[in-house]
């Protein structure tokens, strides 16, 4: 097989970088080592940022986006027992995030594929990457219980933290750079209407809570909780009763309880690998950063990275200029330590460490009235959480 993009990884940033490579006339295959039915489920992020739902629209994309997604004003933060309300428009110029489930991206970008775009091979396993130093890198991989090879121009990894891209990189040749956060997430998926009409971001006495949504009939809400910790040990009452207290206010409101279909942990860590280039094997997505969620940024960041891509491809392909490539990792990197700074200073801000002092808790305290005191602080927030301009 021959192509000018190999991507290894069908989930949205190598399925998004394949549309986009496929309106600019640039032919590609996308290697997916999941069946479709598994890529197609896989419960991930469900807020987009503007630039996220601007770029599903230019690549035609967005039909059910358009039809479904949930378009949110703001935010609310909850501390102290009070609400106070981030207006993203306001304080932006007009922008916005939408709410619509990863899986639901995945599964429209995957549709489309299939039925006019580039190759798509499902539990088509990488193997190796060979020769990325050279002008023709090579994927090795397993489909349909035979080994084959796909022969590139260039090899994009959009294969997540775990797959085999990163580990191409020569040892000498790149570096990492990690943070382990000291607590995880509870994430659960209701069958019932959110109590609430935009993402609440609480700071309770037991800790961080979110409450956040999939669409008009499920909730999705995550409790900070000590790492390590089994979903075994949080029965549904406890879960509920837990988010109830740290979502209380001193107003009128009430938490919507109902079945609880889904629950995970997910323990919290930021990570970025530099650079994202050698030779002509580039790292986009997860491949090459992971954020804590908190900010909303991990699918945000990978449909960034595919975007300037699909910008450095383009300009290739239409003037045989790869100064966009060649530029494509300092690029990448400067929002993505922007947005891994973001998330840092958002989980340090509403979660409370288990070595935290009254010293601590004060400074927490301090950064949100800040934030919810001043209009200048407060659009900083909004102008990080709505998305940051993309500059190639």
């Amino acid at each position: 097989m021959r192509t000018t993009v190999g991507i290894i990884g069908g989930g949205p940033a190598g399925l998004l970088l394949a549309r986009l490579l496929h309106h600019e006339g640039i032919d590609c295959v996308v290697l997916e080592a999941r069946t479709r039915e598994y890529v197609e489920q896989r419960q991930r992020a469900g807020m987009l940022e503007q630039g996220t739902v601007d770029a599903l629209r230019a690549c035609g994309a967005a039909d059910r986006l358009s039809a479904e997604g949930l378009v949110h004003q703001g935010i609310e933060l909850r501390f102290d027992r009070e609400r106070h309300h981030i207006d993203f428009p306001v304080l932006t110029g007009g922008r916005t995030v939408t709410i619509y489930a990863q899986t639901e991206i995945v599964k429209d970008l995957v549709a489309l594929q299939l039925a006019d775009g580039p190759p798509l091979l499902f539990q088509a396993e990488a193997l190796t990457i060979e020769k990325p130093e050279s002008a023709t890198p090579v994927v090795r991989f397993l489909h349909e219980g035979r080994e084959q090879t796909v022969h590139c121009d260039w090899v994009v990894g959009c294969d997540g933290f775990h797959g085999i891209a990163r580990d191409t990189f020569p040892a000498g040749t790149g570096r990492a750079y990690a943070h382990d956060h000291p607590y995880s997430w509870l994430g659960i998926l209701a069958d019932v209407a959110p109590s609430c009409d935009e993402l609440i971001y609480a700071r309770g006495a037991g800790g961080f809570a979110l409450h956040s949504m999939r669409s008009a009939q499920v909730s999705r809400l995550y409790l900070q909780v000590p790492n390590g910790t089994d979903t075994a040990d949080w029965p549904d009452d406890r879960i509920w009763d837990e988010l109830a207290a740290r979502f209380a206010i001193d107003a009128d409101w009430t938490l919507n309880r109902g079945p609880i279909t889904a629950k995970s942990v997910t323990p919290m860590r930021s990570y970025v690998h530099e650079p994202l280039r050698h030779g002509r094997l580039l790292l986009a997505g997860d491949a090459a950063h992971i954020v804590p969620p908190t900010g909303a940024k991990g699918l945000n960041l990978a449909v960034s990275d595919v975007r300037l891509l699909a910008h450095a491809f383009a300009e290739l392909h239409r003037t045989g200029s790869g100064q966009l490539l060649d530029r494509y990792s300092e690029s990448a990197l400067a929002r993505v330590w922007q947005a891994t700074r973001f998330s840092y200073d958002m989980t340090a801000m509403l979660h409370t460490r288990p070595d935290a002092d009254p010293f601590d808790d004060r400074l927490q305290l301090a950064r949100l009235r800040r934030i919810t005191a001043s209009r200048h602080a407060a659009a900083e927030l909004a102008a990080n959480y709505t998305g940051l301009p993309l500059e190639p």
